[in-house]
């Protein structure tokens, strides 16, 4: 079951945070123009699939590592 609440949290904070942060990039880089939507589509598809697996594999890393520190 954690796997499956991993899976899915992972996936939907990837979408959330790499279409905001895509977005905002994309947009300071050439302002709103005609071409501002395919031009975010395309860098958000690329950073989608670096960021989602990033999220899956080290997010239960750094969540380890948070819930230790402030164990202590």
């Amino acid at each position: 079951m954690e796997k499956k609440v991993h899976l899915r949290f992972s996936f939907i904070m990837s979408l959330f945070m790499i279409s905001i942060m895509s977005f905002v990039v994309t947009f300071m880089n050439i302002g709103w123009t005609d071409q501002t939507i395919d031009k975010w589509l395309s860098s958000f598809s690329v950073a989608w699939m670096v960021g989602f697996p990033l999220l899956y594999v080290f997010g239960p890393i750094f969540k380890k590592a948070i819930v230790k520190s402030l164990s202590k």
